[in-house]
């Protein structure tokens, strides 16, 4: 994972496999496919005490929905849920900085609750702020980014947002990882970046953001730091034989379209609605 930089991470056991490993350069960029893009900034983004998020709304969210922040679940002021862990509807009063399109602190936005989190599958964390949409944008002039309801292309340009650093990291999606293995943890159809995205801490949380449509595509959360197999930091791809393929240097994101379906009125989460395949508890 790309470690928050406040707090002590646990030690954890390398996870072992039967497989060969396949060690691989790291990947050069491909041409975006995308003919147009959008002006993607800073407006919308957050920092976090320790990583990078965003205020994101799904397509059918309403104005007066209360507004909802997307990070990573390893970025939980918790810690990290263990492997199998999923957190629903958990008081939180955390607060975050939204900025604008500079970049700049506009306000502090606080949450209600941690909507949903955990680090199986994918690695997502859910804010529900005391604000709605609507307020925010009234008095920030600032709107939700939103998040896409189809699976992202290979070869789409995409760029990672850090609020945290204020940075910006331009590439493409160089492809999919069936699954990809960090320590205990298993993640499932993850995106592969391009080289020329070269994520540090701190930008766990950074929305993926489809720079033809503005639209978020995933959240960034780990790399390949040292060209270690499957430990923490050194995220390993598996695929569906079980091949082990290393690349070091490398960076990852977890696709966020699954988020959408399990999503209600009132911007509920709803695991138990058709089509949704998040973890449940």
């Amino acid at each position: 994972m790309r470690k928050p930089l406040v707090g002590t991470l646990l030690a954890l056991v390398l996870l072992g496999t039967g497989a060969t490993t396949a060690a691989a350069a790291p990947t050069a960029p491909t041409t975006p496919t995308a003919p147009a893009t959008q002006a993607v900034d800073f407006a919308g983004t957050v920092a976090l005490s320790n990583c990078s998020g965003s205020l994101v709304r799904l397509p059918g969210s309403q104005p007066t929905d209360p507004a909802l922040v997307l990070s990573n679940g390893h970025c939980l002021e918790s810690g990290m849920p263990a492997p199998g862990a999923v957190v629903v509807d958990k008081p939180s009063t955390r607060t975050f900085s939204l900025l604008n399109s500079a970049g700049s602190k506009v306000a502090t936005l606080r949450a209600s609750k941690i909507a949903y989190a955990t680090m199986t599958d994918t690695d997502v964390s859910l804010y529900e702020l005391t604000s709605t949409y609507a307020q925010i944008q009234a008095r920030h002039s600032i709107k939700a980014l939103e998040l896409n309801a189809t699976r992202p292309a290979q070869g789409t340009a995409i760029k990672v947002v850090s609020g945290y650093w204020k940075r910006i990291y331009s590439c493409s999606i160089d492809g999919f990882a069936y699954r990809l293995k960090e320590a205990g943890w298993t993640m499932k159809d993850s995106v592969r970046y391009t080289a020329a995205c070269d994520t540090i801490g701190g930008t766990s949380g950074s929305p993926v953001v489809d720079s033809a449509t503005g639209k978020v595509v995933a959240v960034n959360n780990t790399g390949n730091e040292d060209g270690q197999r499957c430990t923490m930091n050194n995220p390993c791809e598996v695929d569906r034989d079980g091949t082990v393929t290393v690349r070091p240097g490398i960076n990852y994101g977890q696709q966020t379209y699954g988020i959408v379906a399990c999503v209600g009125t009132g911007n509920k989460i709803d695991l138990g609605r058709p089509g949704c395949a998040l973890p449940k508890p």
